[in-house]
């Protein structure tokens, strides 16, 4: 070699040799931005240099030598880019590194844990599993196998549906939120009467089972001060719920695939109804892009669609207070359409939201959940549905639209607002459904859209004495809103006030159509009993 080629060789090792010291370093100080940026230079450097050594001399120790450091170096820029949330890119980094030596133990390392972060759990338990291969495996044998067992964990949950959130909950639903599977129970994606899509049930499924676990694409989370300052707060937490978005779309080309099969709220009708298998986890299209960018304006037509709120009366918050919000894009979960007559709930337990059948659903009937409370009159459920954008067209409205045309409906409505006796009230209502011939679900219907009456008239103890022999018992009351609206906190509750005992194993299924089957008997007292109300055992 010349010595014009070896003066430069020497100067090109000083600055990699510096490159790599200060990226290093950056990685360690956790300034990952700026750690992707001097990796870049010495990976763009090595790579210019090995391309140099390798059309002189290409089997040579220093070709090795660069080969090794550019493995390490394109395996520190994927973890700096995974912490950024940037995974494509970092997934691009890994698969660059493992292309040079392919156990390599960092570049597998990281590749694992980013799959697990996009619940590819297989994919992600294949990269451990070879990891185990690579020499430094020996030191780092307690961390493989735990991330081994986590992932043939996750594998199982997202496979069978079988989760259990027991003891969290009985830990007060407090600490670290249990880890989760994405899981898609037997539901499809069908042209909807309501609006639009909506997902529909596969098969028969018992209230209380499993039918969605969907994480979050983006979520954010505060406390309400103030009613004063409460709009401000939840505006800037919007704004910074929109910025997370649009971010984790840039990043990610599988994001940005999903985002694009949701609605802007026009043209309901004429969208197309995407596969079941774009959504499943083990769906190997992480790289993938949608043909169609999504502008901003698109982009915040959809999130106005199609995001969720935490502090909806439909939703139960684990472990958060009263004053706690929260906004969030699940997108499976968002093509479920709102009914006043539902058959699912959900519950929101970290970033990911679970839907469960809150009663009996039938295979090809439309999953539904409230979009607000439905244990309202019509014309309050109407004002409600405006804000939303729709208006709600379930069979529960239209029964409750003919009837109220009634007279009889009328006076029982402004008596209540004029505070006469709530049990003659409910008197008069349930007389006049024998006479306007109510059965079934349809006794549930108003019962439900009373509520407020009956459950204050289940409260008191002289009004119960009073017209507890006119007026339906409590149990029968329950059963039949439970069936109209699907179990509910402040249905289970009248139960237990008072002397008003009732067999557990009928408080404990109505439990299940509350909180799912994702608890078992212990954890379920304990939720009804600090999540409903305070009851002694």
């Amino acid at each position: 070699m010349r010595q014009e080629d070896q003066q430069q060789l020497s100067t090109s090792e000083e600055l990699l040799q510096e490159l790599r010291l200060k990226a290093n370093e950056l990685l360690l100080r956790e300034e990952w931005q700026e750690s992707v940026q001097v990796y870049t230079q010495f990976i763009n450097l090595c790579q210019d240099q090995s391309s140099n050594t390798n059309q002189h001399c290409p089997n040579t120790d220093q070709n090795i030598k660069l080969q090794k450091s550019l493995c390490l170096a394109l395996s520190n820029r994927a973890e700096a880019r995974s912490r950024l949330r940037d995974f494509t890119k970092a997934l691009e980094d890994c698969d660059q590194a493992l292309k040079i030596e392919n156990t390599h133990f960092k570049a597998l390392l990281c590749k694992g844990k980013m799959l697990l972060c996009l619940n590819r759990y297989s994919m992600a338990l294949d990269c451990f599993k070879t990891a185990l291969l690579d020499p430094q495996a020996n030191g780092n044998l307690e961390t493989l196998n735990g991330y081994i067992e986590k992932c043939k964990k996750l594998e199982y949950q997202s496979r069978t549906g079988a989760f259990d959130l027991s003891d969290w909950v009985l830990n007060g639903c407090r600490g670290k939120f249990p880890e989760l599977a994405e899981y898609i129970g037997p539901v499809e994606i069908k042209r909807s009467e309501f609006s639009g899509r909506g997902l529909f049930a596969t098969k028969n499924i018992d209230a209380g089972t499993l039918v969605l676990v969907n994480k979050a694409i983006a979520i954010e989370r505060g406390i309400l001060s103030s009613e004063d300052s409460g709009e401000n707060e939840q505006l800037m937490m919007w704004k910074n719920f929109i910025d997370e978005v649009v971010e984790s779309t840039k990043k990610c080309g599988r994001i940005q695939n999903l985002l694009s099969t949701l609605s802007t709220g026009e043209e309901e009708n004429e969208l197309e109804i995407p596969e079941m298998s774009l959504f499943r986890p083990e769906a190997d299209d992480i790289n993938s892009k949608s043909n169609e960018e999504l502008d901003m304006e698109r982009m915040l037509s959809i999130l106005d669609v199609n995001s969720l709120v935490e502090d909806s009366v439909s939703a139960s918050v684990l472990g958060k207070n009263k004053d706690y919000h929260g906004v969030g894009l699940w997108i499976l979960a968002s093509f479920i359409n709102h009914s006043c007559h539902p058959n699912t709930r959900r519950l929101h337990v970290g970033d990911y939201l679970l839907v469960h059948a809150s009663r009996d659903v039938k295979a090809g009937e439309e999953l539904t959940f409230p979009y607000f409370d439905v244990l309202k009159p019509i014309d309050k459920r109407k004002e409600m549905s405006k804000t939303w954008g729709f208006n709600c067209h379930c069979k529960r409205c239209k029964f409750e639209e003919e009837l109220c045309s009634k007279q009889e409906m009328k006076e029982i409505e402004m008596g209540l607002e004029r505070g006469v006796e709530l049990g003659g009230a409910i008197l008069k209502l349930e007389e006049g459904m024998k006479r306007w011939k109510v059965r079934g679900k349809e006794k549930g219907y108003l019962r439900a859209a009373f509520w407020v009456a009956y459950s204050e008239a289940y409260g008191s103890e002289k009004m119960v004495k009073r017209w507890g022999r006119r007026i339906p018992s409590v149990d029968v009351v329950v059963d039949s809103v439970a069936e109209a609206t699907g179990s509910d906190e402040r249905v289970v509750k009248v139960l237990r006030r008072g002397d008003n005992e009732v067999e557990m194993e009928r408080v404990m299924k109505l439990g299940r159509g509350i909180y799912g089957k994702v608890v078992k008997k212990q954890a379920m007292k304990s939720l009804l009993q600090h999540c409903v109300y305070r009851l002694s055992y």
